[in-house]
């Protein structure tokens, strides 16, 4: 069964490119150690309202909708990145985060941080749809 991990980090606006460039190495290195996808994106922050993912009568009052902006800590001078990585399996990512880990290419001692990796939400999931039908 796939599994997927999931990050959301506030970025620096300074530092998109940065974290862009950052984002296309550890991809790459990702799917050397199994990964099957990887998905970086940024927050659109013109992008539909919360009420536009319910139907009218379920609708609560726009203000108490969460953001992903408060949920990720960020800040005006931030952007927020959302990363999906999937995985064929949960054995697999364990072992392709170990390798990732301790991979030289993606050692950034030395050089400015791209974001404040203790801001740093993440998690594993367990699919229970994929393609629309039960995983």
């Amino acid at each position: 069964m796939t599994y997927i991990d999931i990050h959301l980090v506030p970025v620096p606006r300074a530092n998109k490119r940065a974290y862009e460039d950052m984002a296309a190495l550890v991809a790459k290195v990702l799917k050397e150690y199994g990964a099957l996808r990887v998905l970086d994106s940024w927050l659109d922050e013109s992008g539909p309202d919360a009420a536009t993912y319910h139907g009218e009568s379920a609708n609560p009052e726009s203000q108490e909708y969460g953001s992903f902006m408060a949920s990720a800590g960020a800040n005006p001078d931030e952007m927020v990145a959302m990363c999906l990585i999937e995985w064929p399996a949960r054995a697999i990512r364990d072992m392709g985060m170990k390798s990732l880990t301790s991979d030289p290419r993606v050692q950034f001692e030395g050089q400015e941080p791209v974001f404040d990796g203790k801001r740093l939400i993440a998690a594993g999931f367990k699919p229970i749809l994929v393609g629309g039908g039960q995983a």
